[in-house]
């Protein structure tokens, strides 16, 4: 009859292993369904100032009839949508930044969960892999990280900040319309100094969206890159 102790300490070490990384993997998922909530709460509030401007205005040029007074009064309040909307999207961006951080750091832990377990690889549909590649695979949006194609042109427009980055151009063309009246220019012209504004808006936020994306810090260098084919 043997009496060998069952070598039980690499199993009790892989536990407490996994443990560990359990823990660490649910505060990553507590911290992205905050990031959520706060990103939502942003815009919710954001499209409210819009709605009330909009009411407020429209009372306004019912009983100025587009004159004088709509025009003092209209240009200030869209300035102080623009102004909002400007810091929405900013916000949105950091924390567009910080969900990216977080799926990182989930990449990283489910990259340790198959070191320690190697045939699981098989049942994730979600990548082990930290750097952009496996972050959009996470994500969900593989074909955004192909480059500037039109896919990844229309995903940019669907995301919050793209979709709020419109809105608040549009409010800068309602503000160069307004502008462009106030000083007698003609429908063609007023309608020129909208399309303008919107468009410089429009490619301002883009690059300063794109240029908030740039070097990542030491933390988020791939340690774990997707493999070449």
């Amino acid at each position: 009859m043997s009496t060998d102790i069952p070598p039980t300490g690499r199993e009790d070490g892989v536990a407490t292993r996994l443990q560990v990384l359990a823990t660490e993997h649910w505060s990553l998922l507590a911290t992205r369904s905050l990031t959520y909530t706060e990103s939502l709460s942003r815009v919710t509030i954001f499209l409210a100032i819009v709605s009330g401007a909009v009411i407020a205005l429209a009372l306004v040029a019912q009983a100025d009839r587009f004159g004088s007074t709509f025009i003092s009064i209209a240009i200030p309040v869209l300035f102080v949508v623009l102004f909002a909307g400007i810091a929405t999207v900013a916000r949105l961006m950091k924390l567009n930044s910080d969900d990216f951080r977080w799926v990182v750091g989930m990449n990283r832990l489910r990259h340790a969960y198959v070191d320690l377990h190697p045939d699981l690889e098989r049942y994730f549909v979600t990548s082990p892999h930290d750097d952009l590649r496996g972050a959009f695979q996470t994500i969900g949006i593989e074909d955004a990280a192909s480059g500037l194609g039109l896919g990844s042109v229309f995903h940019l427009i669907q995301t919050l900040p793209g979709m709020l980055t419109v809105i608040v151009a549009a409010v800068a063309g309602a503000i160069g319309a307004l502008a462009a009246r106030a000083l007698d220019v003609t429908p063609k012209g007023m309608v020129l100094t909208a399309v303008a504004a919107f468009v410089l808006v429009l490619v301002a936020m883009g690059v300063w969206g794109r240029r908030s994306f740039g070097r990542l810090p030491p933390i988020l260098e791939p340690r774990f890159p997707t493999p070449t084919a």
